[in-house]
């Protein structure tokens, strides 16, 4: 069994294909080891079209880069109630995901006691630490009895720095390719990577930013959304320092933002904003990275023959 101390022993990796000669043969791709437990992403917030979208296509990518792979989600929060006067209610989608404590209760019937493994591995949906929600996934796992182990949160990581990266092209304000210099007029030259979480989230958000100014050759620096008046003194900190047009850039991928709260920040900074990570690749891998690091499941590295 899995602890924070170390990955589990004795799961064993299926190699799907046999092993081509050669000296320079790719590695061999990863499946799911037999009896491995589920992969569960915890969603802060509650069921909407636009998260759904989201996870499907981040549980898609995780399985396309580990075969077999068992992989579910569910929500921290439940669907707004229905009204109970209504002739009839509108019947639920059977795809969506459930609330959090039905989906570790799902993985937990499938499971073998037997196996010695957790019946799951629960990563949560947060670019950041976001102290309140982990807490209220811990407490999910310990309610529901369920043999379940929490992953830590997806960064800081490079591949966050790309996706924001990234997400500032797709809008004009960052340069699409870093090594062509490729210039955009419209880019900015100053970030404000917004995070909520606390002191805590914008620390880690930090780290991050560094990554960013080194790609982006812009200043970048981190901010609460959820601080009061955070977003307002790192803009007129920047604006300060020289920046003359700022970029609001979400370091979050999308559901823990409440309603309304990144245009609140836009206008108070008075610039303009990128979307958040959403569906990046990078979301969908760093889960899957995060699953298998706790279990010991380690990518094959490529064997060459010896020279003749």
């Amino acid at each position: 069994m899995s602890s924070a101390n170390g990955p589990a022993a004795g799961l064993p990796v299926r190699m799907p294909r046999p092993r081509q000669p050669g000296r320079h043969r790719r590695p061999e791709p990863l499946a799911a080891p037999e009896g491995a437990p589920a992969l569960v992403l915890a969603i802060p917030g509650a069921p909407c079209p636009a998260t759904r979208s989201l996870v499907d296509e981040v549980i898609s990518i995780a399985r396309s880069e580990l075969p077999g792979l068992n992989a579910t989600a569910g929500y921290l929060d439940s669907a707004e109630p229905q009204d109970p006067e209504a002739e009839e209610s509108p019947r639920q989608d059977p795809f969506e995901y459930p609330a959090l404590a039905a989906a570790l209760a799902s993985a937990g019937a499938g499971a073998d006691p037997e196996a010695g493994l957790p019946a799951a591995v629960v990563v949560p949906l947060l670019a950041g630490p976001q102290a309140a929600v982990l807490e209220r996934i811990r407490e999910e796992i310990a309610a529901s009895g369920v043999n379940a182990e929490l992953t830590d949160v997806l960064g800081p990581h490079p591949l966050l720095a790309e996706a924001v990266h990234v997400r500032l092209s797709e809008v004009g304000l960052a340069r699409a390719d870093r090594a062509r210099l490729f210039t955009v007029a419209t880019a900015a030259d100053g970030i404000i990577l917004a995070t909520v979480g606390g002191a805590e989230a914008v620390a880690a958000a930090g780290v991050t930013g560094l990554l960013l100014a080194a790609r982006l050759a812009v200043p970048v620096l981190a901010a609460g959304l959820d601080v009061d008046g955070a977003i307002a003194a790192t803009a007129d900190q920047l604006r300060s320092s020289g920046s003359g047009r700022l970029a609001l850039a979400p370091y979050a991928v999308g559901p823990e933002l409440p309603e309304g709260l990144l245009a609140a920040a836009c206008e108070e900074a008075g610039c303009d904003a990128a979307e958040p990570l959403g569906a990046y690749p990078a979301i969908g891998k760093l889960a899957l990275s995060k699953y298998m690091t706790l279990l010991g499941i380690a990518p094959q590295q490529p064997q060459h023959a010896p020279a003749r």
